[in-house]
């Protein structure tokens, strides 16, 4: 059941997240705690230890350095900067961008050659430059993508119809952020497509746009009540985390990197599902998607573009 090395990297909320609810769910043999703080990670490291007794899995947890990542199955990336007061989203992609070469460099020094996994926002633009800078196969780096978007909206519509949300199917497509979208023509609860939901419901066109809009505000409103987002965050990377290292061949809305498969798609990471092994991407799911949901997803590709070309041109 468990297997692997895992090496996070970025013991803050969200990497600490990501930690506990791997332990819970055995995840893997080994993880190691990086962070520039190393007396947080070797804090963290005993904390975690401590509940080992608790969690029904024999996990080795320790503070390490980038050595260890060497050997590691996947490396997982939660480490960045935080947004300054006043400061531009442009400046914190600049600024992340700058962390995220560094850490990439180290990684790789280190003679890993394994899986990246990238959870730090802006989580498209980033996971690219990690790709860029470690010169993998687009294959072993990805991104959390939309899968918690994707989380979010099951959830939104299950409350919605008052069932379990493991029974509702629903993709949350492009940039994670504001240029997401629904991909409704593909959305079903259990096989029922969820157009065929709404006239048994008695629904409207309004009530979908209502859930679509809890989904993308969602994260805007938790910042607001306590500051922050991190557990629903750190069990979307452990869900990704066990279809690689379990071989699993389970489909995630991840950010993965498309060329040309859709019109006005071209080299970019984006949130759309993939399919997850233990080499990393096995191939992506080709969507026949309808006129506007093309539009939208070209749409969050040209953003996503804009944004890798700005970095470009400041040559961060």
């Amino acid at each position: 059941m468990k297997n692997g090395k895992i090496v996070l990297i970025g013991t803050g909320d969200v990497g600490m997240s990501f930690a506990y609810a791997a332990l819970n769910q055995g995840a893997c043999e080994t993880l190691v705690l990086i962070d520039l703080n190393k007396d947080k990670a070797i804090g963290e490291a005993l904390d975690l230890n401590h509940g080992l007794a608790f969690s029904g899995n024999s996990m080795t947890i320790y503070a390490g350095d980038y050595s260890d990542c060497k050997d590691a199955e996947m490396v997982v990336i939660t480490a960045g900067v935080a947004q300054k007061p006043n400061e531009t989203r442009q400046d914190l992609l600049i600024r992340n961008s700058k962390v995220m070469r560094a850490i990439t460099k180290e990684v790789v020094a280190s003679g890993f050659d394994g899986i990246f996994l990238i959870a730090t926002n802006p989580v498209d633009v980033l996971t690219q430059i990690v790709w860029e800078e470690s010169g993998f196969d687009k294959r072993r780096v990805i991104g959390s993508g939309t899968t918690l978007d994707s989380a979010r909206l099951r959830y939104e519509i299950s409350k919605y119809l008052n069932l379990d949300a493991r029974n509702v199917h629903a993709y949350i497509l492009g940039e994670h952020g504001d240029s997401e979208f629904v991909c409704w023509s593909k959305a079903n609860v259990a096989t029922k497509p969820i157009y065929d939901v709404i006239k048994d419901q008695k629904m409207s066109f309004d009530d979908l746009d209502k859930i679509y809009n809890d989904v993308k505000n969602a994260a805007y409103e938790i910042i607001e009540r306590k500051g922050s987002t991190y557990y629903g965050i750190g069990m979307s990377l452990v869900r990704i985390v066990k279809a690689i290292i379990n071989n699993e061949n389970s489909i995630l809305p991840i950010s993965v990197y498309i060329d040309g498969q859709y019109e006005g798609v071209n080299d970019v990471f984006i949130g759309f599902p993939a399919l997850l092994n233990k080499n990393g991407v096995d191939r992506i799911m080709i969507l026949d998607l309808n006129e506007e949901e093309n539009e939208k997803l070209q749409a969050s590709a040209k953003y996503l573009n804009e944004c890798l070309e700005s970095i470009k041109e400041k040559k961060v």
